[in-house]
């Protein structure tokens, strides 16, 4: 029969030196680097919207974009931190305020710019246009901020996944703002919503 000692030294001899995660602020760094990148080429592939500069004019539509930029970059901070077991679950609550912005601003804008629906499937058109580009920002995304959170999964998986969800959300809805000109206010909030509860399943 092993002795306590003989396991311990086995133990010992089999250890293998464990790779430190990196900075927590450094790796949502680069995961927001890597969608800055991604939203810039396919920018740069399909063009800005042409009524851009007038949009970002609007009051409404500034802080909108702005409340959507600024939920993506906490919710990515909040995730990392969340992941790790030794901070704090307050961390989960730093995209609140934000994403609480943000949410009122789509909605005022349904409620403000709402437009029937054309007859002639253009609005359809436009809807499948833009949940395409939303899948394809946030599938890339999703798959690179999983893999740079695998080791979430013994500790908050569910709030992690939750705030990752929500930072590639964001960034998708950040984009879909700034490529697509949408006739309706209430086409980004299904869209944003719909995306972000495939995200989450």
């Amino acid at each position: 029969m092993t002795s306590t000692e003989q396991l311990i030294e086995s133990l010992v001899a089999q250890a293998r030196p464990v790779r430190r995660l990196r900075r927590p602020l450094l790796r949502p760094a680069v995961w927001l680097l890597a969608a800055a990148i991604l939203v810039t080429l396919y920018a740069v592939g399909h063009e800005l919207r042409e009524d851009l500069f007038d949009r970002l004019a609007q009051a409404e539509f500034a802080l909108g974009t702005i409340a959507a930029l600024a939920t993506a970059v906490l919710a990515a901070v909040a995730a990392f931190y969340a992941s790790l077991p030794d901070r704090s679950r307050g961390w989960m609550l730093l995209p609140v305020p934000t994403l609480v912005l943000w949410l009122s601003t789509v909605g005022m804008g349904c409620l403000a710019n709402w437009v029937p629906l054309p007859a002639d499937g253009k609005a359809l058109e436009t809807a499948a246009d833009c949940l395409a580009t939303a899948v394809l920002i946030s599938f890339p995304l999703l798959m690179l901020l999983l893999m740079m959170l695998r080791h979430a999964e013994a500790t908050r998986p569910v709030a992690v996944s939750l705030l990752g969800s929500l930072a590639v959300a964001a960034v998708a809805s950040l984009a879909l703002s700034l490529i697509h000109p949408l006739t309706a206010a209430v086409q980004v909030l299904v869209t944003n919503i719909g995306t972000t509860l495939i995200l989450v399943a």
